[in-house]
């Protein structure tokens, strides 16, 4: 993830992991999940039922710092894709004989077990 500190409005909030994660404060929740869930529509109670450990305050916050500072956190969402990009491309490429033994192991065992 991208390691962009939040300019908080709301500064007990988030927390930003030493890794860069930003988390809803005093839990191990994303801000990256909360966003993704609003984005494909869920409500905040929708979102408070998938993620136990938040408060609709909470949930209600997180969403209402992305609506305010949209831009911000659009580029920290796009730095992490980037960076899960990268290194995906990475490990493909450090471990790409050993990715195509596996999915022939694999095909060969799904044929294998298919009924005739």
């Amino acid at each position: 993830m991208a390691s962009m500190k939040p300019d908080l409005d709301l500064p007990d909030l988030l927390t930003c992991t030493l890794q860069g994660t930003w988390r809803i404060a005093g839990t191990r929740v994303s801000l990256d999940s909360v966003i993704h869930s609003f984005w494909e529509g869920a409500t905040p109670e929708e979102i408070c039922q998938d993620f136990p450990s938040l408060s609709l305050a909470q949930v209600y916050g997180a969403i209402a710092y992305y609506l305010k500072q949209r831009d911000k956190v659009d580029a920290y969402l796009q730095a992490g894709r980037d960076g899960a990009e990268k290194l995906e491309q990475e490990l493909n490429g450090r471990h790409r004989e050993f990715l195509s033994r596996l999915r022939q192991q694999l095909l060969s065992s799904r044929q294998s077990s298919t009924p005739s």
